[in-house]
């Protein structure tokens, strides 16, 4: 394996760790802008836009996984097929808490219910990551996967 292709796999793994690197930022941006908007009732335009944007981010990226890298770590590495169904069901747990948040957005609800949403989508987002993070970097380092990072990750 020559010296390019090896630091394409390893790109993987780092790739990972980028975009949740990126999605923390995004939450943390997010919290911070429904903190300074707890004075306004209902939620400004701007905090809507956060919100909505990080929804979409964060979706976006458990899309990617599901369609793209699960399947191919699944046929590379069929005994993490258990490990992969259980992030799966993590990403629908967040996807129902995201839908949560924005009806709440929608709702024009006040930035202290949507903090309350906030909390509860970072408090499984950041668990999922550090899970997903100790079963598949290691996996990614070797992962053979020829395709855009952003269709495989998210778009962030």
């Amino acid at each position: 394996m020559s010296a390019q292709e090896k630091d394409r796999l390893v790109a993987w793994s780092s790739e990972l760790r980028a975009v949740h690197g990126r999605l923390r930022k995004a939450l943390a941006v997010t919290q911070e802008a429904v903190k300074r908007g707890e004075q306004a009732e209902p939620a400004t335009r701007d905090l809507l836009l956060y919100c909505h944007g990080f929804c979409t981010a964060l979706d976006g990226h458990h899309r990617g996984e599901d369609r793209e890298l699960f399947p191919a770590i699944a046929e590379a590495h069929p005994e993490l097929r258990g490990t992969l169904a259980y992030l799966q069901q993590d990403h629908s747990m967040i996807g129902h808490l995201i839908g949560g948040l924005q009806t709440a957005v929608d709702a024009g609800e006040s930035p202290s219910a949507l903090d309350r949403h906030l909390e509860g989508i970072a408090a499984i987002m950041e668990s999922h990551f550090r899970y997903e993070e100790r079963q598949l970097l290691e996996v990614l380092e070797t992962l053979a996967l020829d395709a855009d990072p952003a269709a495989v990750l998210g778009p962030l």
